[in-house]
């Protein structure tokens, strides 16, 4: 076989192959949701993390003055729920992190079809931070410090 007729044959079965992807190619309304959320949630999780002793003093506070209990029941609660809280803020920070870094390839292979997919992790999206940049919300949404204790 001389060098120009495989040349042809291979530029043949190029052509054939992209005619085949072309065809089996998923429709335009595709989304980057999953992408998205996924480059927001890897970094900020670390953000919350770090941010968790600030975000549990802010809690206790909010639930000391807010919540009527007696003063020895606000005594007494004050330093384990303090060191509950950070434990939990910390714990939800690094889960927001890793549930970034599993939806990433999830959200690649979506980035094909015009399939969604539900956060894996709701307290991200639901609850609020301490900081919200609500503004750029459409190009990346920042939000951190996220007090996964309370209810959404």
């Amino acid at each position: 076989m001389k060098l120009g007729d495989r040349t042809a044959r291979g530029a043949r079965t190029m052509l054939l192959a992209l005619g085949v992807a072309l065809l089996a190619s998923g429709p335009a309304d595709a989304t980057t949701d999953v992408i998205k959320r996924s480059a927001e949630n890897m970094p900020q999780g670390v953000f919350d993390a770090l941010l968790a002793p600030v975000t549990a003093g802010k809690g206790i506070y909010t639930n000391m003055t807010t919540i009527q209990d007696t003063v020895p029941v606000r005594v007494a609660y004050a330093v384990p729920g303090y060191v509950w809280n950070v434990m939990c803020n910390f714990g939800g920070g690094v889960i927001r992190s890793l549930t970034g870094v599993m939806e990433l390839p999830v959200g690649l292979v979506l980035l094909f079809t015009d399939a969604e997919m539900e956060p894996l992790f709701d307290p991200a999206e639901d609850n609020e931070g301490l900081i919200n940049l609500d503004q750029f919300e459409d190009v990346y949404r920042f939000k951190v410090g996220i007090d996964y204790t309370t209810g959404g």
